[in-house]
This record gives structure tokens, C-alpha cells and sequence, in this order.
């Protein structure tokens, strides 16, 4: 009964609109408080997302550079990569499924339309700003950057984690992990997805600075989604919500552009 008390009291006490990962780090406490679940409760988890794409990455970065458009392979296993959600596919994610599907990810098809807009804003843009999601997804997201700056090499890319541990989510140690070679910053907080109000003053500068914003993840539509910077989505459909919010099934690969 406290711990549903308190779970009330924060529900009531939540400003109007909030979107539903704001409410993570508060939920992350009371179950440390009540049932003394630990803040890195994932950590075993990130730990073996990071390995898994560590130990494929040469294998993988081979496969993008072979392709005829190595940007569009890149992102392709980058929104593969975004099924390593332990939060939203609680018990079904496995990395034995992970497995087959790196042979898949050539299937994965976005919104044609939509991924010429943004190689044309990369095009004529200077800066990317990727807000990444998840641990071991950074590792694909690293090699999706990579091909993008192969072929745009004028662009400055800046990768931005989270602030402190939350959920399977990925923080500087876990871009340390994978060997991201951009410059890494963090979000300040410690709330799924990019909580605009609640950014350090260096990721809000890098958010208005940045030409470009690739957002990785469901949690950063729910935070952002009508901020109206220039932001591209990309995602694995994995919640019945989103499945009724973009009228595609499960699992399905998004591109989605911020501004129509």
C-alpha cells in the first residue's frame, strides 16, 4: 500500500502533459525504496548488448561499406539495433533473435521520401547532433555515424547520452564501451528520451545549434515529438500505442521527420 500511495501521490503531483518517460527516474526510486531494486538493475544486460555488437562490429561495418548506399545500410542496422530494449520487450529480448536478424537487416526499409530529405540535409548541413537510446545499440548507432561521416565528411557529429543511469539506457560509460569516436555528451538528467526542459545547459546548446537531430528510440518521440527542431525519428515500432499512433505493426522499421 505505500508504495501504491506514493506512485498517487506522484501521478497528482506530475505536471499537465508529461510524457510518459517522464515519470522513469521517480518510478526507479520508489522501487529502490520499497523493494530495493537497484538504480543499474540492467547492468548484466548493458553489459552483454555492449559485448554482443563489439565482437560483430568489424563483420558489420563490412556489410555497410559493400552496400550500394552504405549511409542507408548504416541506418539500417541502426534501427535493428534499437530492438535491444529491455524496458519496452521486457523478457523478449534475446540475442540469439538478435542474431538472425543482422542477416535481416538488409529487409529493413524506411520511408524512401523521407531518407532523401535527410541525406539532402546532411548534405547541406554542418552539424548532426544523435541522441542515442540504449546500450549495445549505441555500438550499431556508432557505425551508422561512421558511414554518414564517410560520405559527408564536412559535418560535425555529436553524440549525446544520458546523464546518469536510467533503465537499459546508454551513458557515457557505455559510449566509452563501444568506442564511439565523436565527441560525447550527456543529457543532464536521467529521464528516457530528451525531456526538453531538463537538458544541461550543453546538450540544449547542442540541440539549437545542430543542423541535423537524428533521435533514436521510442522514448525520444514521446519527449520531443512537435518541438519543431529538425529532427529525424528512427525506431522500431514496439508498443501497441505506437502501432495505433503510426498505424503500422510491431517491429516495424520508422524514419519519421519532426517537420512535414
Amino acid at each position: 500500500m505505500a508504495f501504491a500511495r506514493d506512485m498517487l501521490r506522484m501521478y497528482l503531483s506530475a505536471p499537465e502533459n508529461v510524457a510518459s518517460p517522464w515519470f522513469n527516474p521517480q518510478v526507479a526510486d520508489l522501487l529502490e525504496k520499497h523493494y530495493g531494486l537497484p538504480q543499474d538493475r540492467y547492468r548484466e544486460e548493458k553489459a552483454l548488448s555492449n559485448r554482443f555488437v563489439l565482437e560483430r562490429m568489424d563483420r558489420i561495418r563490412e556489410k555497410i561499406a559493400m552496400a550500394a548506399d552504405p549511409v542507408y545500410a548504416g541506418l539500417q542496422f541502426a534501427i535493428l539495433g534499437n530492438y535491444l530494449d529491455f524496458s519496452a520487450l521486457q523478457g523478449q529480448v534475446s540475442f540469439e533473435a538478435l542474431e538472425e536478424m543482422l542477416n535481416k537487416a538488409k529487409d529493413f526499409a524506411v520511408d524512401r521520401a523521407v531518407y532523401d530529405r535527410f541525406c539532402a540535409d546532411l548534405e547541406t548541413g554542418k552539424t548532426l547532433l544523435y541522441l542515442t537510446d540504449n546500450a549495445g545499440e549505441i555500438g550499431f548507432d556508432r557505425l551508422f555515424a561512421e558511414a554518414i561521416a564517410e560520405k559527408y565528411p564536412h559535418l560535425t557529429i555529436t553524440f549525446c547520452v544520458r546523464g546518469a543511469i536510467t533503465i537499459n539506457d546508454a551513458t557515457r560509460a557505455d559510449a566509452e564501451a563501444v568506442g564511439i569516436p565523436f565527441k560525447v555528451i550527456d543529457n543532464g538528467n536521467r529521464v528516457p528520451g530528451t525531456q526538453l526542459d531538463l537538458l544541461s545547459d550543453e546538450a540544449k546548446a547542442a540541440l539549437e545549434g545542430a543542423d541535423v537531430i537524428l533521435a533514436k528510440g521510442m522514448a525520444n518521440v514521446e519527449t520531443m515529438f512537435g518541438c519543431g527542431y529538425n529532427v529525424y525519428y528512427a525506431f522500431l515500432v514496439k508498443c501497441q500505442r505506437f502501432v495505433t499512433l503510426f498505424e503500422k505493426p510491431l517491429m516495424t522499421p520508422m524514419l519519421v521527420p519532426e517537420r512535414k
